[in-house]
């Protein structure tokens, strides 16, 4: 299979080309400060007690697992995310490889706003480029993603800066010893394990279990894909991770709320 990562970024680039302009990191201040505040990411994944937290996603399709649900609307799957009692939500706004939208993640937050509690969304893209961070704070996100294996190291600072101006967190995704190492350079304080190769899509817990703990001390450590079961959750717990991070399984359950509480 060829490398997928870099035939969807190379199409993010395209995708987003004519929506690009300089974005200044006072102009996202200025944003942060007029709009509603967002709830803080980080501190949803941060629980008092020894359980995990689980970031529930909604995740209509993937490359690898082709059509995984058919949902009437996102703000439906938050409901039940919420009945659930996720700890915060991942929201795919990727159209071409995942089936989904920014609607998506303006939907959902609204619904949040309007019907408590308040739970933190990560807007779920590849990102690129200031300008999908301005979007993701005007959509109501609380966090961004930022996939180190696919950017430069102008870019991660770019994105970072841009997240912290417009009072977003950032999760930076890794899926090697040396991009764990570019994190930290980076000043990342959540960092996630994509048990899944996003080069091939293959997937390993065991790759969770070999690197979180190769984290540094006070970064909060996520898990994610590959989590399907309790025993799934146990392995990311016991090699250290505060949170994992579940799509298909979630989006696939008869009862969200039976199996999150599962892997708690």
């Amino acid at each position: 299979m060829a490398d997928k990562l870099t035939e969807i970024m190379d199409w993010k680039r395209q995708e987003i080309a004519d929506r690009v302009r300089p974005v200044e990191l006072g102009e996202l201040a200025e944003l942060h400060r007029t709009l509603p505040p967002v709830p803080s990411f980080a501190r949803a994944l941060q629980r008092t007690d020894e359980t995990l937290a689980v970031i529930a996603e909604i995740k209509r399709q993937s490359p690898s697992a082709g059509t995984i649900a058919t949902i009437p609307d996102a703000p439906s799957q938050a409901r039940r995310y919420v009945q659930a009692q996720a700890d915060g939500m991942s929201i795919l706004t990727d159209t071409k490889y995942f089936g989904g939208t920014l609607a998506d993640l303006e939907q959902v937050t609204q619904l949040l706003r309007e019907s408590p509690p308040l739970v933190p969304c990560l807007r779920k893209d590849f990102m690129v480029h200031p300008i999908q961070v301005r979007e993701a704070r005007e959509a109501g996100a609380s966090a961004i993603l930022i996939i180190v294996r696919a950017l430069t190291d102008d870019e991660i600072r770019s994105l970072h800066a841009a997240a912290v101006a417009a009072g977003l967190d950032a999760l930076y995704e890794i899926h090697s010893r040396a991009e764990l190492d570019r994190a930290v350079a980076h000043g990342a304080t959540i960092i996630g394990v994509n048990n899944r190769d996003l080069a091939v899509f293959r997937t390993d817990l065991a790759l969770s279990e070999t690197l979180i703990p190769q984290f540094p001390a006070g970064v909060i450590a996520v898990s994610e894909s590959g989590i399907h079961t309790a025993a799934d959750a146990a392995r990311a717990k016991h090699c250290g991770a505060h949170a994992v991070l579940v799509g298909e399984a979630l989006m696939k359950a008869p009862d969200p709320a039976e199996l999150l509480a599962s892997f708690r």
